[in-house]
């Protein structure tokens, strides 16, 4: 079915005749599964090993080099006296440095075809389904799903259709389809037609794709799409048919054995033809013929000194060489050539999160309300340092260090990331970082307690481990969290119920945190250091604009605002089974504070952006986030300047689309940032880029990425990335840093000119005999044979 997304819950029905309470009959399966198939990625025709091992051989060079150790043989085999032994040995190298190259080709081959059956990994086993021959759901297996099919699906199942949400059987439903579209935290889905049926896949709210997976939530659902026509299929489609582009290094070779093949067939034909004159002297035995034969043999032996036959060897070795020196700066190559690639690269299309950024949410700025009046209120506004998960940093005011104990306000707003969150810090010993449990959003407000330490805990002889969420554990001993208000659309918010730990009352507390327009709507009054004052639309109307310039400043932050309900209902008051009501516990609500959160970008970024810059690569980050958020961070990096006019370097991927053809491929001459895409917008920028004879690194972790690895000149993929990813990209990045980008390029270079250097060298000194030899030939010197004798051992 085309354009699911746009059509409501029973159009769907109908189109597949189908009732969500009871599911597809056992005849409509068989003529749903006899026209759709079963629902499994097909198998990759994957080449013969022999078709694998022939194509390594079509190279001209390669031809070239196989040709002359065949003549080498033939000519050995008729050579006298005492250089018959050695007269094998040059013919049986190029044999062996021919055939160990093709071994390394064959081999890579292989890893290529192996990027698409990693597809089947993101294939589930299994599958639930309604169907009319049972009552309730059952188990199948999930190649039997069909389209039309009612599914249902839960919190840690694998998706394993293309699904349109028929209901949401739970507070919120949350989906991590990272890797489908890249987007670092799970998003929410909702039953509703979204109408525009040029949506990307990530504004299709109302879809779960396949091999995607539930991390929170219960909903049903009716199958649109299965195997080949689900969305992770048209990647595998689009994969199967993207050609490996052949990297500079080998149209280089190519061409040159190109011109290799003209200038030793004029050497032949020139020194066969010079010698006519002495086809029937009398030491040929004054046969015309056995002359030709003879001087036919010295030509053909000519041509075979003007061949380099050590180039193979030259240049295997100094790629291996390269990929260790790589490899100790986190670059692991997986493909030789793309080391002389990396050196020659022009173009390098980033993916943001990760790469450019930390994909480490962190609070970087936060304001309480320090005086208010009738009409007016004074902010005061913090900003915080530290740009990954680690609880270090410090939180500043006017640049100056701030002790939070200090200040009511800052120790509320604590108690409520803390309490209001169901996430948490761990540090991982053997990788010796901090990672999020749970989160994104929730783990940087977790983080953000730890760096506030409002209580002065005593933090000095911890671990790492004890020191993961020592500040949050203060503060959860002194609230107990009774039940959660789970996130719904559309209140956009959420709520905890908590009451004391060590007080004999069982009045509890409400905290909620939500979108600033969700929360701020329902507050009545605000926290002024431990008082409480009325909300008047003059203090509203300051705080939404402060909200409003941190959001579309140069950082573009997301912000939560924070507020608490000091004297909620009695929990035996509040219905908890309907998440309709939430929306009525969490009002008259106090406003406490806000906080703006980015995942900020690496610290060593912009330093390699401006080496980029100077070394005349261009960088175009391309990412699946909003334009808003991509152009601020390229501001942050230096993509861009920071008054640069951005509306002819800055594109969406819908933009993109409505541009004529002519015009983007102009756009893509000019772009620097690419937001809000998919994998088809990839694949074409890389092509367009091609066409201007760039030389293309492309960069991806997920699934979505694969199709772009493939197709560009070198492809990129980020350690931590999808197996997909990793097997369709020439090199992985242990570390997932721009900056090891552009080591390996400077890496590459280096090796380039160390490549150019030694055929220099290989290609003059053969000149050299061949000139030598040809000389003689064209003059009549005598001893022909025994001075290419000498010339052929070298």
């Amino acid at each position: 079915m085309d354009n699911a997304h746009t059509k409501t819950v029973e159009e769907v029905l109908s189109f597949f005749n189908v009732n969500e309470s009871t599911g597809l009959s056992l005849e409509e399966v068989r003529k749903q599964r006899d026209r759709y198939g079963p629902n499994e990625l097909p198998a990759e025709e994957g080449k013969s090993l022999w078709e694998l091992v022939v194509e390594q051989f079509e190279d001209l060079l390669v031809r070239i080099l196989l040709l002359a150790a065949c003549i080498s043989f033939v000519l050995a085999w008729f050579e006298e006296g005492e250089e018959t032994v050695t007269a094998f040995v040059e013919p049986f190298v190029i044999l062996l440095i021919l055939i160990a190259n093709a071994i390394v080709g064959v081999w890579q081959e292989r890893n290529a075809e192996n990027a698409i059956e990693a597809l089947k990994e993101y294939e589930p086993e299994m599958g639930k389904v309604y169907r009319q021959d049972r009552k309730s759901v059952q188990r199948i297996k999930a190649r039997d799903i069909v389209p039309g099919d009612i599914v249902e699906v839960a919190v840690g199942d694998k998706v394993p259709a293309d699904i349109r949400l028929v209901s949401i059987k739970s507070t919120t439903l949350r989906v991590d389809q990272s890797i489908l579209t890249g987007e670092s935290v799970s998003v929410i889905k909702h039953t509703d037609p979204v109408p525009d049926p040029r949506a990307v896949n990530q504004d299709k709210k109302n879809m779960l794709f396949s091999g995607t997976n539930i991390a929170a939530g219960k909903a049903v659902g009716v199958v649109v799409a299965t195997a080949g026509n689900t969305e992770i299929g048209k990647i595998r489609d689009e994969m199967a048919s993207t050609e490996q582009e052949r990297t500079p290094l080998q149209q280089k070779l190519d061409e040159f054995g190109q011109q290799l093949s003209k200038v030793i067939s004029l050497i032949c034909i020139a020194v066969w033809i010079i010698n006519i004159g002495h086809f029937n002297d009398p030491v040929h035995g004054g046969s015309w013929i056995r002359g030709a034969v003879y001087y036919f043999k010295i030509a053909v032996a000519l041509a075979v000194a003007a061949i380099p036959e050590g180039l193979p060897a030259v240049i295997t070795t100094c790629l291996a060489l390269g990929t260790r020196r790589m490899a100790k700066k986190n670059a692991i190559v997986r493909s030789l050539p793309s080391v002389e690639t990396l050196g020659c690269t022009s173009v390098i299309c980033s993916d943001k999160t990760g790469t450019l950024t930390t994909n480490q949410m962190s609070v970087c700025r936060m304001f309480i309300i320090d005086q208010a009046g009738n009409d007016h209120c004074v902010l005061k506004e913090f900003t915080v340092t530290g740009s990954t998960y680690a609880p270090d940093g410090a939180v500043f005011h006017n640049e100056k260090p701030v002790k939070c104990s200090q200040y009511d306000g800052l120790v509320e707003l604590a108690t409520i990331c803390a309490l209001c969150n169901d996430s948490s810090l761990d540090y991982n010993e053997a990788k010796g970082v901090y990672e999020k449990v749970g989160e994104a959003t929730e783990t940087a407000l977790t983080c953000l307690v730890e760096k506030m330490n409002v209580f002065d805990t005593d933090l000095k002889g911890l671990s790492k481990v004890e020191r993961a969420n020592a500040c949050n554990s203060v503060i959860k001993q002194l609230m107990k969290k009774e039940f959660t208000l789970e996130f719904s659309r559309d209140r956009k918010s959420m709520s905890v119920y908590c009451t004391p730990n060590k007080a004999r009352s069982s009045v509890g507390k409400m905290f909620v945190k939500g979108a600033p327009e969700g929360v701020i709507d329902r507050c009545t009054h605000i926290r002024v250091g431990s008082t409480k004052m009325p909300m008047t639309p003059a203090i509203k109307d300051k705080i939404m604009s402060v909200i409003r310039e941190y959001g579309t400043g140069r950082d573009t932050l997301r912000c939560l605002a924070l507020a608490t309900r000091d004297e909620p209902l009695n929990k035996e008051d509040l219905v908890l089974e309907d998440s309709s009501r939430f929306i009525q516990y969490e009002t008259d609500l106090t406003f406490v504070g806000c906080v703006g959160m980015l995942d900020p970008p690496r610290a060593e970024v912009a330093a390699s952006i401006r080496l980029c810059r100077l070394a005349g690569i261009r960088v175009i980050m391309i990412t699946g986030d909003n334009k808003g958020t991509a152009v601020a961070i390229c501001r942050r990096i230096g993509i861009f300047g920071e008054e640069d006019d951005v509306s002819s370097m800055a594109f969406t991927g819908r933009e993109f689309d409505d541009l004529s053809p002519a015009a983007q491929r102009e756009a893509v001459v000019k772009a620097r940032c690419f937001a809000r895409v998919e994998p088809a917008h990839k694949s074409k920028i890389v092509e367009f880029l091609q066409s201007y004879d760039e030389i293309t690194a492309m960069t991806g972790d997920g699934v979505n990425d694969a199709p772009a690895l493939k197709k560009s000149e070198i492809g990129i993929a980020m350690g931590s990335g999808t197996a997909v990813a990793k097997t369709a990209s020439e090199m992985v990045l242990a570390d997932d840093n721009f900056a090891t980008i552009v080591a390996a390029v400077e890496e590459g270079r280096a090796i380039y000119n160390n490549m150019k250097q030694f055929i220099r060298y290989l290609i003059s000194s053969n000149v050299g005999e061949v000139v030598c030899i040809f000389l003689t030939a064209a003059l009549g010197f005598p001893r022909l044979s025994f001075q290419f004798s000498c010339f052929g051992s070298t």
